[in-house]
């Protein structure tokens, strides 16, 4: 991502790392220690954080937990992990009141239905980019599935086998859901209701 942010310029008390693949599990480490943040993944992530000096929480698919900020729930993501004995991920978190579901990279799967009704959330985070994950024609029938008020896709456009059109997928989600399609730059940031 060339618009990617030096570790020293992030503060953060909290990271989420949906698997351990380069492009989603970065300078993580880097970041957490020098932020004396801790790392929520799965138990396998989590375990090579806290060997590589990270705090971290440990969860698996499925689990819940409440933390000072609010409920997490570790989500079904099919991906591949990056991690012998690992899974991707993805997680729905109630972060103050806002509620969200980040896909993490995955395909379409049918039991995404399920998720609004475990743990409702405003904003769905969902990637686009086909090749790895979900196309476009997948991800707007996953936008139907979860009924957010807010689509932002993610994962797309950082190099050739996952472009897409994004501002068709706005259109395609936008004329067949309820949803509102926020398309999000990279170094963009946005406020959440």
């Amino acid at each position: 991502n060339p618009e990617g942010l030096e570790a020293k310029d992030i503060k953060v008390d909290y990271i989420f790392v949906s698997h351990a693949h380069f492009d989603h599990i970065g300078n993580a480490f880097e970041i957490a220690k020098a932020n004396d943040a801790t790392i929520i993944s799965t138990a396998e992530i989590c375990y090579l954080a806290e060997e590589n000096g990270c705090k971290a929480h440990a969860m698996h698919l499925g689990g819940t937990y409440k933390f000072p900020f609010g409920k997490v729930r570790l989500t079904l993501a099919f991906h591949g992990s990056g991690i012998p004995g690992g899974h991707a991920c993805g997680f729905v978190v109630d972060f103050y009141d806002t509620k969200f579901y980040f896909a993490g990279d995955t395909a379409l799967f049918s039991d995404m239905q399920l998720l609004p009704q475990l743990d409702a959330f405003d904003y769905a985070i969902l990637p686009i980019g086909g090749n790895f994950t979900m196309d476009p024609k997948d991800a707007a029938l996953a936008a139907k599935f979860l009924g957010a008020k807010y689509v932002i896709p993610v994962h797309y456009n950082t190099w050739p086998p996952i472009a897409q059109d994004v501002e068709a997928y706005k259109a395609d989600v936008e004329a067949t859901t309820s949803s509102k399609v926020l398309v999000v730059k990279p170094g963009e940031t946005i406020e959440l209701e």
